[in-house]
Parts: structure tokens; sequence; C-alpha cells
């Protein structure tokens, strides 16, 4: 169905032809005291016009709407044009004369219908221009949270059918073991009863060898038989073999449930949180953002430069170095206060200014690996591997105990710069994992096997987030740095350049590189997101005899800490 001309959204792209007769050009302008459309030519006719020259002409879409015309029921010679503002009831010039409308305040009914037009239309531009735009970007981030949703979903099918299989395998071997314990015990107790049926065999021949003597004896052929065969020893029969019946085994069956399987393939929980609303930016943030100023766009400029600008330098310059008071820094830690953590290898986590001077020192049972974290709050959080603990220092130096770990050792710990989440590397009986938590402390994702249901971790007792969300860890006795995707699919492991590696201290930068120390050959790799090896960035060359940790800062610094020194070195390696 065509729309009325009053119909027509004002922001519509559609072809008006200029009311004047004969002329079909397109309308642009409108005369409001004609309520006449007009194109630019009959425009400049109307305004040389001498009757017509004081008109008011405007835009087409900027014009006065025209009042409908309506003849008054009561007086069907006259039109309504009035308003009473005391009744609020529209009526014509002659109703207003009557009593029931005597004293009252009346409004030209085509003022108020304008006002109301414009009141319309700007409304129609919040709609067009914020409330319309706005919800389509939340229909855009519902998506990514479907795409992302069903990408999590997919890692957990994939998480819980490589349980499957590892205990299909275990079942497998305990099945196989199960199954060579009963043939050993078979093939025993049959040689047992091999032995006695022998043993019994031998003694029917042996009587039957009596028997035929004893035949001789009834018909000797000379003396001596006889005389033999009359001495009473001659005549004993050995007694019957003893045997024993065999004891055979009892299988006594599993007492196992569904829900004791159920607990063998892991868990899966939906947080018990409160799901956070969708942020909905306001009209002023709208604004803005869609007409920021000249000084707002260089900045937002610069902003987006800064990644794009960086590069890796083509040599390392060190900037600076700090003594401290520790023996050895096997990781480090910084704030935004001019403040870092660092700790060595007998348990001691210590907080020091950029002077050297130590403002706290707490004490834990981790030792050579990444044991500390800042917050996004700014608190310290670290582990204790012998009491399977993750404990929580607040600025105000208060130690709480915010997560346990229940049977597992948590070796490293990293806060992410993304979301806040939690990663935490830990091990039990050979075996390793890495368990992701929200900011509450609460349990939301076990990354532990592959898509083959191999074990990723030995040893993760480094570990760090890159920009996409990948989460790396160094890990000691795989001789490794495992990467997996933010939902636990496995990406790449790195084992070095052929010469023996063994990964201690790890960190990204803003460009999405990998740093990683190698106590093993010395020195600092630098790896691409994806795990290629791009170089040696640190070597002795530069001064560094035994790297163990190392950490970025604001100001894409490289921060350095070493065995069986007390001092930290701060590099330059971007440009």
């Amino acid at each position: 169905m065509a729309l009325s001309e009053s119909q027509i959204p004002p922001d519509a792209q559609h072809y008006l032809v200029c009311g004047t007769e004969d002329c079909k050009k397109n309308c642009q302008f409108y005369c409001n005291d004609c309520h006449h459309r007009m194109c630019e030519q009959c425009r400049d006719k109307h305004q040389k016009n001498r009757k017509t020259m004081n008109h008011e002409l405007v835009p087409y879409k900027q014009r006065k709407r025209q009042l409908p015309m309506q003849k008054c029921k009561i007086h069907p010679t006259k039109d309504i044009d009035l308003l009473c503002e005391e009744c609020q009831i529209p009526l014509c010039s002659k109703c207003a004369t009557t009593k029931e409308h005597r004293g009252h305040v009346f409004t030209d009914l085509e003022m108020v219908f304008t006002e109301k037009c414009s009141s319309c239309n700007a409304e129609i531009t919040k709609i067009r221009s914020y409330f319309e735009p706005t919800s389509q970007d939340l229909k855009q981030e519902i998506a990514r949270d479907v795409t992302e949703i069903k990408k999590i979903m997919e890692g957990i099918r994939k998480s819980v059918k490589a349980e499957s299989d590892a205990l299909k395998n275990l079942v497998d071997t305990v099945t196989s073991d199960k199954m060579e314990q009963v043939d050993k015990i078979e093939h025993s107790l049959l040689q047992t009863l091999n032995s006695q049926n022998q043993e019994i065999d031998d003694y029917i021949n042996y009587l039957n060898d009596l028997v035929r003597t004893f035949y001789g004896y009834l018909s000797p052929s000379n003396i001596e038989q006889l005389t033999f065969a009359l001495k009473s020893e001659n005549l004993i029969i050995r007694p019957i073999p003893e045997t024993s019946k065999p004891v055979p085994p009892v299988f006594t069956a599993g007492q196992y449930s569904k829900e004791d399987v159920a607990k063998l393939l892991g868990k899966i929980t939906v947080p018990n949180i409160k799901p956070g609303n969708r942020k909905i930016k306001s009209m002023e943030t709208v604004s803005i953002r869609l007409k920021p100023t000249g000084k707002q766009r260089k900045q937002e400029r610069q902003k987006s430069d800064v990644k794009q600008t960086l590069s890796l330098s083509s040599s390392v310059t060190k900037v600076r170095e700090y003594t401290l008071g520790v023996d050895d820094v096997f990781h480090i830690s910084l704030g935004k206060s001019g403040r870092l953590w660092v700790s060595d290898d007998d348990g001691n986590i210590i907080q020091i200014d950029l002077q050297g001077n130590q403002l706290q020192k707490i004490h834990t049972s981790g030792i050579s690996e990444g044991c500390h974290t800042l917050t996004q709050d700014g608190d310290l959080i670290y582990t204790d591997r012998d009491n399977k603990v993750i404990n929580r220092i607040t600025p105000d130096n208060t130690i709480t105990e915010f997560i346990k770990t229940g049977d597992w050792k948590p070796l490293s710990i990293y806060s992410s710069h993304i979301n806040g989440y939690i990663l935490v590397g830990m091990k039990k009986d050979g075996k390793g994992k890495v368990t992701r938590y929200n900011k509450t402390g609460e349990e939301i994702q076990n990354i532990q096997r592959d898509n083959k249901g191999q074990g990723l971790y030995d040893t993760p007792h480094y570990i760090t987030e890159n920009i996409n969300g990948d989460v790396c860890v160094s890990d000691y006795n795989k001789h490794a740095v495992v990467v997996v995707d933010k939902s636990g699919q496995h990406r790449f492991s790195y084992t070095g350049q052929g010469s023996g590696f063994t990964p201690f201290g790890i960190c990204t930068d803003v460009l999405g590189h990998i740093l990683v120390c190698d106590v093993i050959s010395k020195t600092v790799h630098l790896l691409d997101q994806d795990g290629q090896f791009l170089s040696l960035l640190l070597t002795e060359q530069q001064g560094v005899e035994d790297p163990c940790s190392v950490c970025v800062d604001d100001e894409n610094n490289l921060w350095v800490g070493q065995d069986f020194t007390n001092t930290v070195t701060v590099y330059k390696y971007l440009q």
C-alpha cells in the first residue's frame, strides 16, 4: 500500500514531484504559507512574485505540516481550527463563542499541530540516530556471543570426548592387566593339576608293574624267586599319593555407579553468578562518538596508531638496572604505582620500590616458578603449593585465603589483563592442568588434555595470556611452551631450537609476541603469536647470564630477572 505524503518518513529516499501544475521536477522546497511543494525553479519564481515574496520558504524536510481540513459537526460551514486549552478538544471559531467555552483560552490548532510534528520529527531523529543503531549494535554483540558460546561449547564437547577416550584407554589397559592376571592364575592352577595327574599316572603304572610281579610269584620258576616272594616286605603296596583340590580365584565385581563414572569424566558447571547487563551507550556518548572534536580525533588516532607504529628494534638497548634485596629473581609482577613484587628460590616474595627499598616481605612454599600476579584491582595473589591454596594480599596488607585447589598443588598464576579472570597452573601425581577462575575465585574451566586425549601438561610452572586470549605455559618437564586457545584447544607447542630447551619465565607483549627464558641456552627466545621462532632476543652478548623471569611494562620495556644475581635489568626492544 502506497504512503500518503504525511506518512512518508522525513529521512526516506522518496522522489516527490513539484506541486506546480505541469512541472514534473523534483520537489526540494515548501511554502509554509501556501502549503505548496516546489522545485528550485518554482521557488525562485515564488520569491520574485510580489504577492508571495514574503512567504516562508523552507527545505521540504523542514516544512510545517498542513493541518487536515475538517468541518465542525455542530457548525458544518466552519472549519475546526482552534484548541480549547481547558477542555483539550478541537473546535471551530463559532463553538468558541458558546456558553460551554466562555472565558476559556484557545490556541491556533495549526500551531499546536506544527509543534507536535516538530516533536515527532525530533523523536524520529533520536530513534534513527541512537535507539535503532544502538539496538543493532546489541544484536551484533549477541551474535558474537552466540559464536563465542558455540565455540566454547564445542571446546567442552571435545574436552569431554578426550576425557572419555582417555578413560576408555585406561579401562582397556586395566582390562588387559586383569586378563593377564587371570591367565597367570589359570596357568599356575592347571600346571599343579597336570602335575597331580602325572603323579597318579605314574602310580597306576607302578600298580600294574606290581601286579605282574605278584603273578610271577604265583608260578615261581626256581627256589630263589619263591624265597624272595616269601619275604613280607616285598608284599607291601605303596599308598596312593595325596593330591589337593584346586582353590579357584573369585571375581568380586567393582562397586561403581553412573555418578562415579561421571566424576571421572570431569564436571560441567555453570558459574553461579548473576549475568552482567549489556552496556548500553548513552545518547551523549553516541553523540560525541559520532561527532568527535579535532582534538578527540587526534587522540583516537594516536591511540590506534601505537600498535601500528611499534615494531621490533634492530638492536636491544639496556635502559636501566635495579639492585634488589634478594639473592635471585625467579618471577616479577609489575604494579602501576611504580612498585614491583619479586620472588626468589626460597619462597620469599618481596615488594620493593624503584629505588630498591623493601616495602613488604611474605613467605610461601612456591619456589622457582611464577607463583604470584597482580589483579586488575592491584591486589597480589600468590600460590602456596604445600597447603594447596591461593592467597590474596590487599593494598592495606591484609592476607586472606582466596582459593582452595583441592588435591592439586598450585604452581603458577596469572591475572588476565583482558577480563580479570585468573589462570592457575597445577600439578598432581605427575600430571598437570590449567584451571581458570573468575574474579570471585569460582572455577569456570579446566584445561588438561588435547583432542587425542593426551595430557597437555606435566609441570606448568609459569603461565601468561596473549592478546588474543591464548593461554601460554612454560612446562618444566615437558621442555616446551604449550599454547592453547581460550576454549582450551591445543594450538602448538614450542620445544626450542634443537639444542635442549627448559623454559622458565614467560610473558607476551602488545604485538602478541611470546618471550620466554631458556635456562639451558641461558637466553630469551622471541616467538610470534603462532609459535614461530623469530630470534634469540637476549644472549650473553647483552650481559644476560642466567635469565629466568621476564615481564613487559606499560611502556613496552622488557624487565628481566636472573638466577645467582640480585638485579633486575630493563631493556628496550620495540621501536
